[in-house]
């Protein structure tokens, strides 16, 4: 299998490098000064343990690439982005005949829960991932990886569920390649459960760390609106001692030379001064949800509306109290 991996940023990053790395063939799509940089100097990959220069092929478009029946796309992007990269490589010949859409298996190496579907309306052959990774991209050619003694642990399952020999040759795949990889029929249990944990994200994006009492009551807040709306729509999920179960210690952070993490995707997309942020899809579906289900969630849908905010305004992370977020959501 060669891993054609859309999206070359923390997550895409880690998991191209530790596949390369393990000897398995890897092509990095990335644009901008990412792209130039992997291509003249390759990827930085930094652990807790050592410092990787993998030399691994990238491009910066589908066009540049011939694409080949063994090929597994790894869809790794931001969900804002998600449309415009499956539009751009469903239709892309497949050396022999047939097209990327009808013919090579597409994993969704995402958080939220609502890449799966646009997937699915293009691709035959769709998987889900639940990643728990804890990695940071701030700079152009670099990815800091900070799990150890395993990078991370990526939950996977046929969308919507089941299994299959596909899936069975990628998970063992990565888990030579410094992964845990469970197969999970019911994968989008565990990515429910990811949806959870992620609706801190904007909060830590526009208020840096949650520590002390008003982000805690906050970050308490928007889980709850969460676990009700879900239970309101019949979705089940992983609980919390499932998830510590499968975890252990198998990834724990440990520090990166040199690493300047801040905060996590949401934090680092607005110190990137990228210009759009994950909130409509993390925050938003539980408002989504809400509002179908008729259940109130105001944290959640404030959350959503300053995240947006401060990407288009290219505010910097951390620039709100958490005192003032919680005037504005109120009791």
């Amino acid at each position: 299998m060669r891993y054609i991996i859309i999206g070359a940023g923390a997550v895409g990053g880690t998991i191209g490098g530790r596949l390369f790395a393990a000897g398995h063939e890897v092509v990095l799509v990335a644009r901008g000064p990412h792209y130039e940089a992997l291509r003249e100097g390759g990827l930085h990959l930094a652990t807790p343990d050592e410092v990787l220069t993998l030399p691994i092929p990238t491009v910066d478009r589908p066009e540049a690439l011939e694409l080949q029946p063994g090929d597994v796309l790894v869809l790794a992007v931001k969900t804002q982005h998600s449309v415009a990269l499956l539009d751009a490589w469903a239709g892309r010949p497949v050396a022999g005949g047939g097209t990327a859409a009808d013919l090579l298996p597409l994993v969704c190496a995402q958080n939220g829960v609502e890449n799966e579907r646009l997937a699915l309306r293009r691709f035959r052959h769709v998987y889900g991932m639940c990643v728990w990774l804890p990695a940071s991209h701030l700079e152009p050619g670099k990815i800091a990886a900070s799990g150890s003694p395993l990078s991370g642990i990526l939950h996977l399952g046929r969308y919507p569920s089941g299994a299959g020999e596909t899936l069975e040759r990628i998970a063992a795949d990565l888990e030579k390649s410094a992964f845990l990889a469970p197969i999970s029929p019911d994968v989008m249990r565990w990515k429910y459960a990811k949806l959870l944990s992620n609706l801190g994200n904007a909060l830590e994006a526009i208020c840096g760390p949650i520590t002390g009492d008003e982000a805690l009551e906050l970050s308490r807040r928007a889980m709850a609106e969460g676990e009700a709306v879900l239970a309101a729509a019949g979705i089940d999920h992983a609980g919390v001692a499932e998830q510590a179960e499968v975890r252990g210690d198998r990834v724990r952070l440990r520090r990166v030379e040199g690493e300047r993490r801040g905060g996590g995707s949401s934090w680092q997309s607005l110190a990137r001064g990228s210009g759009s942020i994950e909130s409509d899809y993390l925050n938003g579906e539980i408002t989504l949800l809400g509002r179908t289900h008729g259940v109130s969630t105001p944290v959640n849908e404030v959350l959503q509306r300053l995240a947006n905010e401060f990407a288009r305004e290219l505010r910097a992370p951390g620039s709100m109290t958490a005192s003032e977020l919680l005037a504005l959501v109120g009791p």
